[in-house]
């Protein structure tokens, strides 16, 4: 059963081609803004697990800060030739507050 989550204010949201850290119930998380479209991913590169929210936006892709990979904000999915996926998760705006949907 999934859940909406409290993932910030929506004051603290990352601003226009930025990134942020956040946690959920415990969940890291990789929030990214793309051109006022807000997307939430694994904070966690698979690579060898650097904090997606301390990297970058290039277009549509969050880059990891240690060795650039870099993973589509709406799929996740990592840009060739890496083959790997970071979890998306579902985000909406309630009042002030940004929600994530947790597992």
């Amino acid at each position: 059963m999934t859940q909406w989550v409290k993932l910030c204010g929506t004051h603290q949201a990352p601003k226009p081609g930025e990134v942020i850290e956040a946690e959920a119930n415990g969940v890291a998380i990789c929030l990214a803004n793309v051109n006022g479209h807000f997307s939430a991913l694994d904070n966690l590169c698979p690579h060898r697990g650097g904090p997606l929210g301390g990297g970058w936006l290039e277009d549509d892709n969050v880059v990891c800060p240690w060795h650039s990979w870099a993973f589509n904000t709406a799929t996740g999915i990592a840009r060739p030739p890496e083959k790997s996926k970071v979890t998306v998760f579902s985000v909406k705006i309630e009042g002030d507050d940004l929600l994530v949907q947790l597992p």
